[in-house]
């Protein structure tokens, strides 16, 4: 029973009963409803967003989300995996493959090295496991890259077993003078004496001293590049170029035996010694180039002397004595 409310008359000494309008009756009720549904939503809203709460979607996302956990756990242990055979065939593509083929290792620098766009992976920051997929995405990019780069290698490895006859016959294999004509080996690669400065400096080949007028072999079979005398010190030079990234030259010559453009085999006679140039004496001076670097031509001489002839001239050619060019 709704209670009655009266107000003191203090005119007519009497109690009024209070008559309450049916608008205000409505409007109370109508704030009253607005005031619940408010505190309904809010009351809602908190709830949603407790870990106590759960829709079934929000049940399904989680299942979702643990599964592609999982999935990307299975993953990374497959990756891991393939990272064990990749770094195995690397490991016999440098150690083996390219050794047999006398081709530079390719270094883990290149190998491995990631992507260095920062703005690669942008899209997949700022979600909850962002980590978990941008760790996974970076070792595929990275693995996919480093596949693209072995599988590179061994095309080339590939063409050079093709041409492995071509390459033996290319790389310089004899020494530039027989020994018969051979005085000695007055330099060899290394720091010697400046005949000349008397100061200690780099020299990129060896010297073979001989009588003038003794022929100068070809050690490989190449293409004759230069035969003149433009280059600083040489005086009378020539310098075949083999392939494979094999360079030879032949310094202070007599005379030649040899043009531009001509193609020569192992053991061809390219020209005689002399003393042209900046010499102290009738030698050949004898440089190997590898891949545009001299390299000491010492590693090259399998090709026409016994072992003890090999021991006997790298005893020669280490000795730091003074060089005659």
């Amino acid at each position: 029973m709704a209670k009655v409310k009266y107000y003191y008359d203090s005119e007519n000494l009497a109690y009024t009963k209070i008559k309450t309008r049916k608008r205000i009756k409505i409007g109370y009720a109508l704030l009253f409803l607005v005031a619940s549904a408010l505190f309904g939503f809010l009351v809602f809203v908190l709830l949603i967003n407790t870990p106590y709460f759960e829709t079934p979607k929000d049940r399904l996302q989680a299942r979702e989300i643990e599964n592609l956990k999982l999935q990307y756990a299975i993953l990374n242990k497959k990756l891991d995996a393939i990272d064990e055979a990749a770094d195995a065939l690397e490991e016999r593509d440098n150690n083996i493959y390219r050794v047999y083929f006398n081709k530079t290792e390719i270094p883990d620098s290149i190998r491995k090295a990631g992507f260095r766009n920062p703005e690669r992976y942008k899209a997949l920051e700022g979600y909850n496991n962002s980590q978990l997929v941008l760790n996974t995405t970076k070792r595929v990019d990275k693995l996919s890259k480093q596949l693209a780069i072995q599988s590179k290698s061994l095309d080339e490895i590939l063409k050079l077993a093709g041409a492995k006859e071509n390459l033996l016959l290319a790389i310089p294999a004899i020494q530039p003078v027989q020994n018969e004509n051979l005085k000695r080996v007055a330099s060899g690669f290394g720091y010697r004496i400046d005949p000349f400065t008397k100061v200690r400096k780099m020299h990129n080949g060896m010297d073979f001293t001989a009588n003038t007028g003794a022929p100068i072999y070809a050690t490989g079979d190449g293409v004759v590049e230069r035969a003149d005398n433009t280059a600083s010190g040489y005086g009378n030079h020539v310098v075949i170029r083999h392939g494979f990234g094999y360079e030879s030259l032949y310094a202070h010559l007599s005379k030649y035996n040899c043009r531009p453009g001509q193609k020569v085999k192992r053991g061809d006679v390219i020209g005689y010694v002399g003393s042209t140039g900046r010499s102290e004496g009738p030698h050949c001076h004898y440089e190997v180039h590898k891949d545009g670097k001299v390299v000491n031509p010492l590693n090259f001489y399998y090709g026409n002397i016994s072992a003890v002839e090999y021991i006997a001239i790298s005893q020669m050619a280490n000795q730091e004595n003074q060089s005659l060019d």
